[in-house]
């Protein structure tokens, strides 16, 4: 009797934990994560790896050199996730500046890994770093320091360079690179922070005025410049390490660590208009349109504000996810992922009052306690859970809204780290209608879609979005140009 108690209580034991099993897995979103492990030096080796649930590779990526960053899969010229293509940002063997998170170039290689374009970014004047951000209409934004003089710095109104050994300053642009056809890019948009910035230390020197009235510029007395990084002596003083496009708006979404702020720009600009006060859906150029996570940079509120901390993977909740149009980032120094919700209209204006810091005053949702002291990711599922990573400890895992761990991954090795991990859903690139380009809509693209494009270009016929290549609003000779090259480079 004593034995078939034992039995029937172990039987009870092995359902429940069969049935929280069962549960639990239920809770996991059905998906496939992309990221690249680190730690192989500047012009170390790289592996790129997407995984299923289970853990197994569904399919991997070789590189010569090391990821500066997280990739992105894209769609490719057909649907099916078999023709997705990858963009890569990776480290250059000798950057021009050089400290955490240095990189100097992209690729856009196939499913199986032939390379289709790329563009480095590593000058005199310019380093690319950290992140790119993949375009709906195929071009890439990346994020570059701009190194400026003392000389430069000071006529700029900054008062001192925190005894800088390089005597210098670097700032920040962000380009946007589209294909040339020929496996290179050309620069088609730019922003330079150098543009708007203010300052109240000098009314002799350039960009004199009120900080606190400006919350739409960058103070150039803002925190130092420069540290020491891992190439040794750097003058980065802003340190933007994540940039994200929101398609509805057109706007685009940074992250600084050395501010400890976020920082929206608008996107809708021409390059003339993004180095201006004025122009673009929001009527102001380049300035700021939103900011956030301490107001103090810009002479409002108090430390008690300060909301963010060397933050990283600032990104928009994509619209029908739970949180959708919210901000997700991770916030490293509250050890923990931070939602908010900005303070905007229906029609993507910003707002904040006179004298204010912008709100919200605190996150609307934080996750459970994760600490990595560099990168580190957060990301919305499309089921509510939230994919984040601890980077100096090379762990994935994903939660559910209340904590829970649902799912988790350890790239093994001692030397390894994962800067940040996405997710994607299984049939994310299923989808076989709206093929940018496949104008007569028989889901692929051939010579048959030039010469309906033609048409409807010299006919002047009815605009169509799956013809609009270079995602302009118009149809002319760009679309038929940018459709050539898609098809060639197919």
């Amino acid at each position: 009797m004593k034995v078939q108690k034992t039995m029937k209580r172990n039987i009870i034991l092995c359902i429940q934990i069969f049935t929280i099993s069962i549960l639990s897995s239920q809770d996991v979103f059905e998906g496939y994560t992309l990221f690249t492990p680190g730690g192989g030096g500047q012009s170390g080796s790289a592996t790129t790896y997407l995984k299923d649930n289970n853990l197994n590779n569904i399919q991997t990526w070789s590189h010569s050199n090391g990821p500066a960053s997280m990739p992105y899969l894209i769609p490719g010229y057909e649907p099916g996730l078999e023709n997705t293509h990858l963009v890569y940002p990776y480290r250059v063997s000798n950057p021009t500046m050089d400290t955490g998170g240095v990189g100097g170039a992209f690729e856009v290689v196939t499913w199986d890994g032939d390379f289709i374009w790329g563009y480095t970014l590593s000058n005199d004047d310019y380093q690319h770093h950290h992140d790119v951000e993949p375009l709906p209409n195929g071009n890439v934004l990346i994020i570059a320091w701009e190194r400026k003089t003392s000389t430069e710095a000071y006529a700029a109104g900054r008062t001192s360079l925190n005894g800088n050994p390089l005597n210098e300053m670097w700032s920040t642009a962000i380009f946007e690179i589209a294909h040339d056809g020929n496996g290179g890019g050309d620069v088609v948009w730019e922003w330079h922070l150098w543009d708007h910035l203010v300052q109240d230390a000098d009314p002799n020197d350039d960009n004199y005025g009120s900080v606190e009235e400006h919350p739409e510029l960058m103070d150039v007395n803002c925190g130092t410049v420069g540290s020491s990084g891992p190439g040794g002596a750097t003058a980065d003083w802003m340190h933007f390490n994540a940039i994200s496009y929101n398609v509805e708006f057109d706007q685009i979404v940074l992250s600084s660590r050395f501010q400890s702020e976020i920082y929206v720009i608008d996107h809708s600009t021409t390059t003339e208009e993004a180095a201006s006060h004025s122009g673009g859906n929001s009527g102001m150029g380049g300035d700021f349109l939103y900011r956030w996570g301490n107001p103090q940079n810009y002479g409002r509120g108090n430390s008690s504000y300060n909301t963010l901390g060397d933050q990283h993977s600032i990104n928009w909740i994509p619209d029908g996810y739970p949180g959708e149009g919210n901000f997700i980032l991770f916030n490293n120094g509250e050890n923990e992922a931070c939602e908010f919700d900005p303070p905007m209209d229906e029609n993507g204006f910003y707002y904040i009052e006179d004298g204010e810091p912008y709100g919200p005053e605190e996150c609307l949702w934080t996750s459970s306690y994760v600490s990595t002291p560099m990168q580190g990711g957060a990301f919305r599922l499309p089921n509510g859970n939230t994919l984040l990573t601890d980077c100096d400890s090379a762990d994935i895992k994903e939660v559910t809204e209340s904590g829970t761990t649902v799912w988790s991954y350890s790239h093994p090795g001692n030397n390894s780290n994962i800067a940040r991990a996405q997710k994607y859903a299984i049939d994310f690139f299923d989808e076989d209608d709206g093929i940018l380009g496949d104008i007569n809509g028989d889901a692929i693209l051939n010579i048959l879609d030039i010469v309906s494009l033609v048409n409807l270009v010299l006919g002047g016929g009815e605009y169509q979005e799956s013809a609009d290549v270079n995602s302009d609003g118009i149809l002319n000779i760009l679309d038929i140009v940018s459709l050539v090259n898609m098809i060639l480079n197919s």
